[in-house]
């Protein structure tokens, strides 16, 4: 008699199972009445990584997730047994691929001897904690899962009379998940249950492939209250789980909690260090990351990097393939740079490449560096794109001859500058002059009469180094009305520690005027401001 089933490998999609009708048959669910075939489930115990129990708890889960990663390259995804009369013949499933025989002794025991992990066969399985048995429909169970669909369908060619044994072989640890499997495979539902839980269906639906089930389970975790336990979870499914369409929505969502959980990662010190890879990544992948400068994500991913990885060969492989890119180089300090060049931790081929790359932004006119953003605009992690930084990234030129000098360019969008009314400071990255760090910083103040708000600059020594510093300086700004940097305040100062020295009028308009739209100051929407800096030591 010709099968009555057509391939759905070629006529369906695979995430089409079981997602057309919706029908319940819970009440032919182990019922003889609507069975064909008896399903032995062989229960072992779980692998020795596994250690004793199956605790539920999300801490194991994670550490069973961990685990189970690292086997997927050392042992099957399932073992399906067919078994006729008093002989088992063991076929392994790798994936989707299905390596079934006929009930032939000869050419099972060739297979056994060719590769004794992949096919056995026996007789007994004293390795099994227990055996259940379930009727089940072949119709239905093929119906929803390409899996059971090539079981039933490779091989069976026994009388109508003969009932056939179908034995699958689990886990401990996966009883409960795959038993709530073929309840839903019947009635298109699940019971509440925990995260946890509906964690282990979601991984036993992949394992068996009822993509039907994962979209559900997915559905229904994403209805929960998302926590950064849960979002770690779900991160770090199995790779087979996590590149599925279905669940490609659950993973969205808990990359977008953690990042906007850590936003502020100084905060969070501890629990971000303690984050798996993949949530790492999803918090520093977040352009809004609320940092001083792109050097403190620099310094967070070594830290993360050396708690995770210890061993040198390791940490260098796991920087280069999966953390490198996190990090903005363009928008580290020069300082900084150089430190990456002497940093043992990078491949020394690698650590130049960025850096070199880093500089040659940096030398990049404006419209170039906008290009070279615009170019990465839909990379999920674009090492051009610059961080909502509370210490604003800036040029700066050195000279040292015929005297200590440096140039330095400080960019502002609108917003920003909206940002600062009606007391606000924003700061720029630190730099050096002859030895001596400094910084600026741009301010919304009244003036001495409190009659009206101005636009700010001003430049302040670091506490650290010398007791007193002179230093001469010009501030100036750029304008739609020149082609150059119009100079707007100069003078000379000596510093002391943790004084500065600037103008509360820096463009000589009131705030209101200055920030208005075609305000002569913002090109582009971009106001961009200079400080030529002279050491007079």
């Amino acid at each position: 008699m010709k099968n009555n089933f057509s391939d759905p490998l070629t006529k369906m999609d695979p995430l089409g199972y079981g997602s057309g009708t919706g029908s319940n048959f819970s009440f032919a669910y182990d019922n003889a009445a609507f069975s064909d075939r008896i399903l032995t489930i062989q229960i072992v115990p779980n692998s020795k990584s596994d250690g004793e129990g199956c605790s539920s708890t999300a801490g194991d889960l994670d550490r069973k997730r961990k685990r189970r990663r690292e086997e997927t390259s050392k042992q099957n995804d399932a073992d399906v047994l067919t078994q006729h009369k008093d002989k088992v013949l063991n076929c392994t499933m790798l994936d989707t691929e299905v390596l079934a025989y006929e009930n032939q002794d000869e050419e099972a025991v060739a297979m056994a001897e060719e590769s004794s992990s992949r096919v056995e066969m026996t007789t007994d399985h004293p390795a099994a904690l227990s055996v259940k048995t379930i009727r089940i429909s072949s119709a239905i169970l093929a119906a929803q899962s390409p899996f059971f669909y090539k079981l039933f369908s490779n091989g069976m060619r026994e009388s109508e009379s003969e009932k056939q044994l179908v034995t699958v072989q689990i886990y401990a640890s996966e009883e409960a998940a795959f038993v709530k499997l073929l309840q839903f495979m019947y009635s298109n539902t699940l019971s509440t249950i925990p995260a946890t839980a509906m964690l282990d269906v979601l991984m036993a639906a992949d394992k068996f492939e009822v993509a039907s089930c994962m979209r559900h389970c997915s559905r229904l975790l994403l209805n929960l209250p998302m926590t950064c336990e849960l979002a770690s979870l779900f991160l770090n499914l199995p790779s087979s789980v996590s590149i599925a369409d279905a669940v490609q929505p659950l993973l969205d969502a808990a990359k977008q909690f953690l990042a906007a959980h850590f936003k502020d990662i100084t905060k969070f010190q501890v629990e971000v260090l303690n984050l798996p890879i993949a949530g790492f990544e999803a918090v520093l992948c977040n352009d809004d990351l609320q940092v001083a400068s792109e050097d403190v994500v620099y310094d967070f991913v070594l830290k993360w990097a050396r708690t995770h990885y210890p061993n040198l060969e390791e940490r260098r492989e796991i920087l280069g393939s999966r953390l490198c890119h996190l990090i903005r180089f363009p928008y580290m300090t020069c300082s900084k740079l150089r430190k990456v060049l002497t940093c043992n931790d990078f491949d020394p081929e690698l650590a130049s490449k960025n850096v070199l790359g880093a500089l040659f932004f940096k030398a990049e006119a404006p419209h170039r560096q906008r290009l070279l953003v615009a170019e990465e605009g839909n990379a999920s992690c674009s090492s051009f794109v610059e961080r909502a930084y509370k210490f604003r990234p800036i040029k700066v030129l050195n000279f040292e001859l015929p005297f200590q000098q440096c140039i330095v360019y400080l960019d502002l969008n609108r917003q920003e500058c909206n940002n600062l009314f009606p007391a606000g400071r924003i700061y720029s990255e630190a730099f050096h002059l002859g030895g001596q760090g400094f910084y600026l910083s741009a301010r919304c103040n009244m003036d001495q009469q409190n009659s009206f708000h101005w636009f700010g600059m001003f430049l302040s020594m670091q506490e650290q180094g010398l007791e007193t510093f002179t230093v001469d300086f010009d501030f100036a700004a750029l304008t739609t009305l020149s082609e150059d940097y119009v100079s707007r305040f100069k003078g000379s100062h000596t510093f002391t520690r943790g004084k500065g020295v600037g103008f509360r009028n820096l463009v000589g308009i009131p705030w209101t005027t200055f920030i208005a739209q075609g305000s002569v100051y913002f090109i582009n929407g971009v106001l961009r401001l200079r400080a030529v800096l002279t050491a007079r030591q």
